[in-house]
């Protein structure tokens, strides 16, 4: 399952034509400037629209200039002057995402693709309910409440991002979203993404973070780590200065010690020896710790990794700490991820050998072999990316320089399909290792599945920390 972009509702009449409202198809709010190249088609035909930005009609080539941002659970109004029969309408939306905080090569940002089709009914808009952003939380018994607390300075998480495709469908508020976690007894501590649960980000207001530490307090939960974004891209051709990248990290510097969390999160290296330098006094001013993730198939085999981990070493600065993501460590593909791959047309032959040999350097050339040559649907391209960038092949002995520095963990799943140990024995080697190493922190779990499984995300998180908690604990009693 893809992020949804095109609602069941999306498609609405109005009295000069018609509106088609677009979800953000991204896991976090984004620059209205990053959308580009935006095309609409009705039954077959290309259709002339314009964006509602506050009573306003904005012509498409006209984002680009806009400073607001598109908060994640909002819908951009997209409105044609075009009358629309009654009925279901074969209704098509692509446009191109900039991506402020990722890089693709040192020209500019990454720039993704995002196209969705389907039939939508046409509604009627005066018939549309507002979506609620208060409403009461009730709290209700879980079947069996996870312990935080498998070791007395460890503490079992849940990460807010795991309800991604709810909050985009945004049938509740993402503040509300986040404090059902704990309500609904799934978590005592969360982890939630700044760009996701406040409206206000990047530069969360007081009233935002205030709201939800109160509402936290109310149900006896508390955030651990806020997940920030570090915009090196002002714009697609201009990237900011050091002093300007640290003017956009602050706010949520300030919000994350304001919310109650022991710091934030950014990518491993992003930040860099200056941005470090600059944030330090903040840091301590404020409290918190600036946990720099490493993930995926990244490795400290790349130069520009081994540097940063030198830099962070000769800091010893415990205001910034390493976080580790356990997809590093994936001893086997995801058997929900190689489905997906086969119904979207990817090669049999290639699919069996992700499947059989996952770690074996050749599978690896046969993906990058699979790109180069266009063989890849262009409907799972962007999933498919997965191989090259999500999905980790390392062994839990080469972290062991990262160990020292670590204060937190993301025990990172796809699905629960735990053949062969596929998902716990990464959790069970990643404890091993950090009791060795005398860790104190946070453990996370973080399901990255939900973009290709449709599943109740309080469920799979709650059978995922009950398989985690069982890993961990024969750790801790030194099994």
């Amino acid at each position: 399952m893809a992020l949804p972009l095109l609602l069941d509702d999306a498609l609405v009449a109005t009295e000069s034509g018609f509106a088609l409202r677009v979800s953000l198809p991204w896991i976090r709010s984004m620059p209205l400037a990053a959308v580009t190249d935006l095309a609409v088609w009705i039954d077959g035909s290309p259709v002339s629209v314009t964006a509602r930005l506050d009573g306003r009609d904005v012509a498409p080539g006209a984002l680009a200039a806009e400073p607001g941002w598109w908060f994640i659970q909002d819908r951009l109004e997209l409105r044609g002057e075009r009358m629309l029969p009654p009925g279901a309408h074969d209704v098509s939306v692509s446009f191109a995402l900039v991506v402020p905080y990722l890089q693709a090569g040192p020209s500019g940002p990454l720039t993704l693709p995002f196209r969705a089709e389907r039939a939508l009914g046409l509604g009627d808009a005066a018939s549309i309910s507002p979506r609620s952003t208060g409403e009461r939380v009730t709290v209700v018994e879980a079947s069996e409440e996870p312990r935080d607390d498998l070791r007395g300075d460890w503490t079992i998480s849940a990460s807010a991002f795991n309800w991604t495709p709810e909050v985009i469908r945004a049938q509740r508020s993402a503040s509300d979203i986040a404090i059902g976690v704990v309500a609904d007894g799934v978590a005592a501590t969360i982890e939630i993404e700044a760009g996701q649960v406040w409206r206000s980000f990047p530069e969360p207001s007081d009233e935002e973070v205030d709201a939800l530490r109160e509402r936290l307090d109310a149900v006896g939960g508390a955030v651990t780590i806020v997940g920030a974004s570090l915009d090196d891209w002002a714009s697609p051709s201009r990237r900011r200065t050091d002093e300007e990248r640290l003017a956009f990290l602050v706010p949520q510097l300030r919000a994350a010690a304001r919310v109650g969390a022991r710091g934030v999160r950014v990518p491993f290296g992003q930040t860099g020896p200056e941005l470090l330098r600059l944030a330090q006094p903040v840091l301590h001013d404020l409290g918190v710790v600036l946990y720099e993730e490493i993930q995926g198939q990244q490795t400290l085999d790349v130069p520009a990794n081994a540097a940063n981990l030198e830099l962070l070493q000769g800091l010893d600065d415990p205001r910034i700490r390493v976080l580790i993501d356990i997809s590093m460590l994936m001893p086997s593909l995801p058997p929900s991820y190689l489905e997906e791959l086969r119904r979207g047309g990817v090669d049999e032959e290639l699919v069996r050998r992700l499947e059989t040999e996952w770690r074996a350097p050749e599978t690896h050339e046969a993906v990058i072999a699979a790109l180069r040559g266009g063989t890849v649907p262009s409907s799972v391209h962007t999933l498919f990316m997965n191989l090259l960038v999500r999905f980790g092949r390392s062994e839990v002995a080469d972290l062991e320089p990262l160990l020292p520095l670590t204060a937190g963990v993301h025990l990172k799943f796809w699905d629960l399909d735990d053949t062969d140990g596929r998902v716990s024995r990464p959790i069970a080697d990643i404890g091993t290792a950090l009791a060795r190493s005398g860790f104190t922190g946070t453990l996370t779990s973080e399901w990255g599945g939900h973009e290709w499984v449709d599943a109740d995300a309080a469920a799979t998180t709650r059978a995922h920390l009950t398989l985690a908690q069982r890993a961990l604990s024969a750790v801790a009693a030194g099994h």
